[in-house]
């Protein structure tokens, strides 16, 4: 629930400076960038196969805005990782996060743990896409 606060009550808890406050913010989900690598390959391997079954001149604007969408998203979040001067963290490497893992809220996990959450979508999503490539085949057009 919220509650007015006013002036002098905020005064009274406030921490005045005058040096700019600098926080620590790591961007990069503490993932190495492989992993955000093979999602957009899922994803893009996806409309692919797609686009070559069942493309036509009606089709063509959507894959085009689809492909610039994701593309974009992600190239945005490498771009935000990349910031400088204010961030210093840098993705991990492939040999970090087997080392390390990473710790989320429900707790460590292992480098092949993590990946499993990550790409469960992406990967499933590709099969999906083969399924039907194959039913297309088998069944006929």
């Amino acid at each position: 629930m919220s509650q007015h606060v006013t002036q002098d009550q905020l005064t009274a808890v406030a921490q005045i400076s005058d040096a700019p406050v600098q926080t620590h913010v790591n961007r990069s989900f503490e993932l190495p960038a492989g992993l955000f690598g093979i999602t957009v390959a899922c994803y893009l391997g996806f409309l692919a196969l797609m686009s070559v079954l069942f493309m036509n001149g009606e089709l063509a604007i959507p894959m085009a805005a689809f492909v610039i969408a994701i593309v974009g998203g992600f190239g945005l979040g490498w771009k935000w990782v990349a910031m400088r001067p204010d961030n210093d963290s840098a993705t991990l490497t492939m040999g970090q996060f087997a080392n390390r893992g990473i710790e989320t809220l429900s707790g460590r996990l292992t480098a092949a743990e993590a990946s499993t959450q990550v790409l469960i979508l992406p990967v499933l999503l590709l099969a999906w896409g083969v399924a039907i490539a194959v039913i297309y085949a088998v069944v006929g057009h």
